[in-house]
């Protein structure tokens, strides 16, 4: 499997599991583009700083070669799935009472 087939379905992973297994229909919010266009910004200035210098690099046979400041598209996935993937869980638990004392 490929670092962009994984990244494909870590996106398509959170987005169900938002909307059909917790049912916190994150994604359908609002507020969560526009905090998400927040996100993105410093995940792309992050990126950028860490492949522009060669901290992290890529085997360019298992991406798309896609790059959007210096690092893969498939990064942008991931991170996509990471955040909808922990803000709905933080959503679901705290709507069940569950924190932390």
């Amino acid at each position: 499997m490929t670092y962009t087939q994984i990244a494909i379905l870590a996106v398509l992973i959170s987005v169900l599991n938002d909307r059909y297994v917790l049912r916190t229909r994150l994604t359908s919010k609002k507020s969560f583009w526009n905090a998400y266009g927040i996100m993105v910004f410093f995940q792309l200035l992050t990126n950028w700083w860490l492949t522009s210098r060669g901290i992290l690099t890529y085997d360019e046979k298992y991406i798309t070669g896609l790059r959007i400041a210096a690092a893969p598209v498939e990064d942008l996935l991931f991170g996509f799935s990471m955040i909808v993937l922990s803000i709905s869980l933080w959503i679901f638990w705290g709507a069940r009472g569950i924190q932390r004392d």
